[in-house]
């Protein structure tokens, strides 16, 4: 049996984004993501830029920047960011729904949804629940991609094991915690490590 469609998911994960960055100062727009380099507001630019992208535009956008990934969403982050945030907010909204996408494979998109999501909220100091079964999918496919953030070699040799949920992959020295956390730190996201535990711990850390 096919899994279920996750655009419902990322759509619904988008409006409750929107509606948590509504009220933020210009302070708060400006202050680091967890995404190396990009503000938050940023990287809500890159979230608005995804959601506009598809097949076609990203391939000719990647010919323009020379096949640089770093440079292509650099240009698609200062397009999306040329006048204010309350502007950006405003089109992140009005794409929200959106099922446009660069290639690759769907969950991907619900895996840059959730993660990125986090990467603006956690420096917020904002809290979300997300859907518990949607970061378990999210999680599963990454545990055996490379794609761009290499968390397959990340995770290889480790045990990582959740502690709410059933969840559980590899093999080796164990590395626990909640499922979002272990999500984040698969994805290179050190901001995760202290709420998670384990003898495959440090070398999580060292891995970055």
């Amino acid at each position: 049996m096919s899994a279920p469609s996750p655009w419902p998911v990322i759509h619904a994960e988008r409006a409750a984004l929107a509606d948590d960055l509504a009220s933020l100062t210009d302070d708060q727009w400006s202050s680091p993501s967890l995404c190396p380099g990009w503000s938050v507001w940023e990287t809500l630019g890159h979230m608005t830029a995804t959601a506009k992208m598809t097949p076609p535009k990203f391939f000719l956008k990647m010919l323009g920047t020379g096949f640089r990934f770093e440079s292509f969403a650099a240009k698609n982050i200062a397009a999306e960011t040329s006048r204010t945030p309350a502007d950006t907010l405003a089109e992140f909204r009005r794409v929200a729904t959106s099922t446009s996408a660069p290639p690759g494979p769907v969950d991907s998109w619900l895996g840059e949804t959730i993660v990125h999501a986090e990467d603006i909220r956690r420096p917020l100091g904002i809290a979300h629940t997300y859907p518990q079964d949607a970061v378990v999918r999210v999680a599963d496919f990454y545990k055996g991609s490379n794609l761009l953030i290499g968390a397959k070699s990340r995770i290889e040799g480790l045990t990582l094991r959740a502690t709410d949920t059933a969840w559980t992959i590899g093999s080796g020295p164990e590395v626990s915690g909640p499922i979002l956390a272990l999500l984040l730190a698969m994805t290179g996201r050190s901001a995760a490590l202290d709420e998670l535990s384990g003898e495959g711990l440090a070398t999580l850390r060292e891995r970055g």
